[in-house]
């Protein structure tokens, strides 16, 4: 058998240890498993993170030199800025050229939100409890109309939640899209090890893979034929966004003008850090390197440093916003890519089976799980171009059940939006202190999506409604 064989040259033949004792059905589930593995990738891996003690990424930046990476600088008038007022012209001329597709990482479950379904599927607005999926494909279809195109949506789910994922957009009729321009595909999986490197079994006819991270979706996209699908409609520009954000921009003419404009391979927003250890991302300079540092990597010295104005310095935080090429992700995510996204390490505790085949729950970290960052390939893109964005238009994830990030603090943004929609429309409600409308309201992103956009619609509603407890504007 030349699978087996592979495994065997490869030091992992462990894995057939009970291949006698199964039946076809899970010998046939064991193959398709190990047909998934490049032994050849798993050996780097373990030479390397593993044996070799280092945990992946790309190097440890020397924070003695590290410098806050430059961003375009949010104006207090876009459409006055003459840099912003061209790239909107730009970016709006692109969509309706049909340039741009959207992207939705979604592999997660809602485990953290005590919810037992994808995340997607979470309820998330205020008065009609939309989901996550819904609020997206509703504002993809107001682009659509707005500007005469089709946006093509491609979503990476999870192995473990595909099908829920995949049923939950037939039952509710693709929420208006049409079901060829929703593009799904798994993220890819990677085997886990135990200290010493050997692939762990968690079953006699099973392995244990695991998620390779949301850096696994420029391969994600190019294995699955998605990046080819999209390509062939002419898409040559990719919104990035994680699922767990409703308040995020998905078709910003604005952040696409710019990505354009600078020739970039890869574009991010960042949002300035509400307080000094905020639990984001740093985008910063190392070198002539753009890159991300993460909270748990930076020291808090340097987290909390201020320039001479008493503002801090490492202010731009990563809120898993970007814009990417299409030739970027080929050439990152492709077979016969040039570039090469690095694995993180990540030690894990790891059930598995023992000697005699009994399953094991260990109590402390016996393995270890290969993941990759999306982030990691800023350093490797062509002119990255970071724009700001403002927090409360464009970042209020839910991810906790309670307290920060959560499903109470996301609905309470979105209604201090909409507050703020209408008092550009002339039109004051009462709030509180915090800004959050006394009344329990919601807009349609079938209404407007954007400022602009609300006011323009809302002096062309006759009669306009009363602002009151429940009230839903579509």
């Amino acid at each position: 058998m030349q699978l087996r064989e592979y495994f065997e040259k490869h030091n992992q033949g462990h894995v057939f240890k009970y291949w006698d004792e199964l039946g076809e059905a899970e010998k046939s589930a064991l193959e398709a498993q190990l047909k998934q593995i490049d032994l050849d990738e798993l050996d780097e891996l373990v030479n390397t993170l593993v044996k070799g003690g280092n945990k992946g990424g790309q190097a440890a930046a020397d924070f003695s030199t590290l410098k806050p990476a430059p961003y375009i600088a949010l104006p207090e008038n876009k459409d006055a800025d003459e840099q912003w007022k061209n790239a909107k012209l730009v970016g709006e001329e692109a969509i309706r050229k049909g340039r741009l597709a959207c992207f939705t990482v979604a592999g997660g479950q809602g485990t953290r939100l005590g919810f037992d379904a994808p995340k997607g599927l979470y309820p998330v607005t205020p008065v009609n409890g939309k989901s996550l999926f819904q609020v997206f494909a509703e504002k993809i279809l107001f682009a659509d109309k707005k500007y005469g195109v089709k946006i093509p949506w491609l979503i990476m789910t999870s192995q473990i939640n595909n099908a829920a994922t995949v049923k939950f957009f037939e039952d509710n009729s693709y929420f208006g899209l049409d079901k060829d321009d929703v593009i799904f595909f798994s993220q890819g999986l990677m085997p886990a090890v135990d200290l010493d490197g050997k692939i762990i079994m968690e079953g006699k006819g099973r392995i244990v893979m695991t998620p390779d991270g949301h850096g696994g979706c420029l391969r994600g996209m190019c294995r699955s034929g998605a990046l080819a699908k999209i390509r062939a409609r002419g898409a040559d520009c990719i919104s990035y966004w994680q699922v767990d954000n409703p308040l995020v921009d998905l078709i910003d003419p604005y952040f696409l003008g710019f990505h354009i404009l600078g020739k970039s391979d890869m574009s991010s927003k960042m949002i300035p850090k509400a307080y000094a250890l905020e639990k984001v991302g740093h985008f910063c300079l190392d070198g002539d390197k753009v890159c991300v540092i993460e909270y748990s990597d930076l020291p808090a010295e340097y987290q909390e440093l201020t320039d001479e104005n008493g503002k801090l310095k490492f202010i731009a935080g990563s809120v898993a916003i970007h814009i990417l090429s299409a030739d970027f992700v080929e050439s990152a995510g492709g077979d016969k890519g040039a570039l090469k996204l690095p694995f993180h390490r990540a030690n894990k505790k790891i059930p598995f089976i023992d000697a005699n085949a009994n399953l094991v729950k260990p109590d402390k970290p016996n393995g270890v799980k290969f993941e990759m960052f999306v982030f990691d390939a800023l350093p490797m893109s062509k002119n990255p171009v970071i724009i700001e964005g403002a927090r409360g238009d464009e970042f209020s994830p839910v991810k906790n059940a309670e307290g920060v990030d959560s499903p109470a603090t996301c609905k309470a943004d979105q209604k201090k939006q909409w507050a703020r929609w209408l008092k550009a429309a002339g039109v004051e409600i009462p709030v509180d202190d915090k800004g959050v409308p006394l009344a329990n309201i919601e807009v349609s992103p079938l209404f407007a999506t954007n400022q602009d956009d609300f006011v323009k619609a809302w002096n062309a509603l006759e009669p306009k409604p009363e602002i009151k407890d429940g009230l839903y504007i579509s």
